[in-house]
């Protein structure tokens, strides 16, 4: 299945990704001719179960990983052809630490900037600094960091170089709510000041609050690209729950339809329903429940959230 997305509205594409593929010499296809178009100024959140490619089609944009197939443009330019140039663009903060415990925080931050063969620019670093909260802490060494701080630092050296795109694997790994909030703080302000960011992320929460658009990789496919309040919107299931006046022991057999249910302790009624439909139903059950004099104390509506969605389609692939 190759799915092919392009921006609407004429938003400039940043990051071309054309039939990528990626079979590696066991024989193993981590990736299987994945297509997808990346927004300037966009938060994309790319989500999938372990093993589904995420972090090889990263390493394959970033130059870690030899793609088998397709290719990558970064603001049009090639990623084979002009490497030094599309990486030089690109800032990556992996999955796994890679940092000398012994260094000092602001040391780091202008080493990573150097390996890009950027001058030394003391005010951008500090500026780096302050925007994650790190400048406090420029003089200790990693190794006195917390988990979290240390997950900012990772960040400041992807932006050392003052990239145009930053991509996030699974960037609040590991790090406590009070941190998380924080880090989704930071990533808004990065794209307030125009920076593209593609995250891969666990935390469906962060998708749902942070993503403009969620892409869902399944065995080395893209599944699904969709902006993320109409994903919303679309596929997701809304329930009515009726609270009764008077409590049921079993549903009367002229309420028997199709999404209907009765509470275990017989106070209420749940009722589940497409929203896309041209109908809904409510209204014909309402209509049966005062027919068959089931009085209704209150009721209230709940949509499915992109969790359970996102476990709809990937299918409980592991």
């Amino acid at each position: 299945m190759t799915l092919q997305t392009s921006p609407a509205g004429g938003a400039r594409v940043v990051l071309s990704i054309d039939g990528i593929s990626k079979t590696y010499a066991g024989g193993f296809t981590a990736l299987k001719s994945v297509s997808l178009d990346i927004r300037k100024g966009e938060i994309f959140a790319l989500l999938g179960p372990n093993g589904a490619g995420k972090t090889t089609l990263i390493g394959i944009i970033c130059g870690l990983v030899n793609a088998s197939g397709g290719q990558v443009e970064v603001f049009g330019h090639n990623i084979g052809g002009d490497f030094r140039l599309t990486r030089g663009r690109i800032g990556l903060v992996p999955q796994e630490m890679s940092i000398d415990m012994f260094t000092k925080v602001k040391d780091a931050v202008a080493y990573s900037r150097g390996l890009f063969g950027k001058p030394a620019d003391p005010d951008y670093i500090e500026q780096v600094l302050k925007d994650l909260s790190l400048w406090d802490k420029r003089n200790e060494q990693m190794r006195a960091l917390s988990g979290g701080m240390k997950r900012r630092v990772m960040i400041a050296k992807a932006l050392s170089h003052d990239p145009d795109i930053l991509f996030l694997d699974e960037p609040t790994a590991g790090v406590d709510v009070e941190l998380r909030q924080g880090m989704w703080q930071v990533v808004e302000k990065l794209r307030q000041r125009g920076k593209t960011i593609i995250l891969t992320t666990h935390y469906i929460q962060e998708a749902e609050e942070m993503a403009d658009r969620v892409g869902v990789i399944r065995q080395g496919e893209i599944v699904l690209v969709e902006e993320t309040a109409t994903l919303m919107a679309k596929m997701g299931r809304k329930t009515l729950t009726l609270q009764l006046a008077e409590p049921l022991t079993t549903l009367p057999e002229a309420l028997a339809v199709d999404g209907l249910s009765l509470a275990e302790d017989g106070h209420a009624l749940h009722f589940d329903y497409d929203t896309q439909s041209d109908r809904t139903g409510i209204t014909t059950l309402l209509s049966n429940l005062n027919a068959a004099g089931v009085s209704v104390r209150d009721l209230e509506t709940q949509q499915s959230s992109l969790e359970e969605i996102f476990v709809d389609l990937v299918g409980g692939a592991s």
